[in-house]
């Protein structure tokens, strides 16, 4: 039996993801090719007549699907198989990373005049409850109205947020459920369960990032009682006209066509030099983006960013063209002894910090078509700059209330690191 979910892109139904005996196949629909607006939904599916079949169409849709223990618990909700990519779809894919929508043959996107309609705003004790509920029910899947799908194995959920006054005048976070396929426009991740202080470490990280000049993601602490959670801007929404509208994104891996299970190298993955080619094959113009994309990889680096895999790295599509997305998903996992000091993509020839030296970065640089001069310089210039900017970041956030053990340790490594790598390369001269 053949069924079927239409795929709507920026309001308009594109194409029509099928499954037929277990296997998908995705089609664009011939209004939609003739459309002067007509998009590609991925690189690794380009506009054309006919259709993808499962080998191309699975690693873009299975890419909008939580993994492991989180897809295998809302399988499980919705009473699927967890290897049943179309089913999930089905169940959760109404509100997804980028433009799209997954909706039913009859069914259409929400009106989004009447989006705010949709939202259901939460007071404390409900919001408590939801960040109780998430371990058992990830993304609240199966809840009535909800049909929300994020990648990625960690606790997250899509909501909206708005700035309130409280009754002392303070402003505070409101946070709502998006309901009936309304877009997003946070991200909100609860503590990681035996990761201390995993939210103030995600949050210092990309705070940094900024501090830096980096391009990246905003993200906010939240406290309710004892439970602390990050809010996290997506920068795939933005608001136009006083409504909240979707951006198209995708993830490296969606791009080049590798299912998400097969997200790390080691397993087969994309290597840092395939994120390079497809920057310098699809953006406009490339070279900042490029550029970018070197500063992403020497912070990751140098923060501790042991999980930096190529689904931690996205293509954004807005009018100026394809453009290298916001850093996003920055969390320092080696300040924890107990998670992997194996780095998801080699840098060189390395997998291992400690392994790391001058001429690693010089492979990494000739593997990516950059130049091996413009690479040290800026990994020397970055790792100049990274302790002082931390330190005044921590004060920072200890203003704010947001302190925590974990910010001084994370300060101690990337000294450590910065250290490290500067001598190393001198060493090298």
């Amino acid at each position: 039996m053949v069924r079927e979910l239409n795929v709507w892109f920026f309001g308009k139904c594109a194409g029509v993801l099928a499954q037929d005996e277990g296997y998908l196949s995705f089609r664009y629909l011939p209004e939609w090719l003739e459309s002067k607006n007509a998009k590609p939904l991925s690189q690794s599916l380009p506009l054309r007549t006919g259709s993808f079949d499962d080998k191309i169409a699975k690693p873009f849709f299975a890419g909008l699907l939580p993994e492991g223990d989180k897809r295998a618990a809302v399988a499980n909700i919705l009473k699927v198989s967890s290897k049943n990519d179309f089913a999930l779809l089905d169940g959760i894919g109404g509100e997804c990373a980028g433009a799209l929508i997954l909706l039913e043959p009859g069914q259409t996107p929400p009106v989004e005049a009447h989006a705010i309609d949709s939202i259901d705003w939460l007071e404390e004790d409900q919001l408590i409850a939801v960040l109780e509920k998430l371990p058992k029910r990830p993304l609240l899947a199966g809840e009535a109205g909800l049909r929300l799908s994020l990648a990625g194995a960690q606790e997250k959920l899509p909501v909206v947020a708005r700035e309130v006054l409280d009754k002392d005048g303070l402003i505070r976070f409101e946070t709502g459920l998006p309901k009936n396929n309304i877009p997003s426009s946070y991200i909100l991740k609860p503590e990681i369960s035996g990761v201390d202080g995993s939210v103030y470490n995600e949050a210092f990280c990309l705070a940094l990032a900024r501090e830096l000049k980096l391009d990246a993601a905003t993200a906010k602490i939240g406290r309710t009682k004892d439970k602390t959670y990050l809010l996290v801007e997506r920068y795939d929404r933005f608001l136009d006209d006083g409504q909240l509208r979707r951006l198209h994104q995708e993830d490296f891996c969606q791009a080049l066509g590798v299912a998400p299970e097969f997200k790390y190298q080691n397993e087969g993955g994309p290597t840092i030099a395939d994120g390079f080619a497809l920057v310098r094959k699809v953006t406009t113009p490339s070279a900042p983006n490029l550029l970018r994309l070197l500063d992403y990889i020497i912070f990751n680096c140098l923060v501790g960013n042991n999980d930096a895999h190529a689904k931690n790295f996205s293509l954004l599509y807005s009018q100026s063209g394809v453009q290298l997305a916001p850093l996003y998903d920055v969390l320092s996992t080696a300040v924890y002894p107990d998670l992997s000091d194996s780095m998801a993509m080699k840098i060189g020839s390395k997998y291992r910090f400690d392994e790391l030296h001058a001429r690693h970065w010089v492979q990494m640089a000739e593997a990516a078509q950059l130049g091996a001069p413009q690479l040290k310089r800026r990994v020397l210039e970055i790792a100049g700059q990274l302790p002082n900017l931390a330190k005044g970041l921590q004060a920072q956030f200890e203003a704010k209330g947001w302190g925590h053990p974990i910010l001084g340790q994370m300060g101690l490594l990337i000294e450590d690191r910065c250290s490290a790598v500067a001598k190393r390369f001198s060493m090298a001269d």
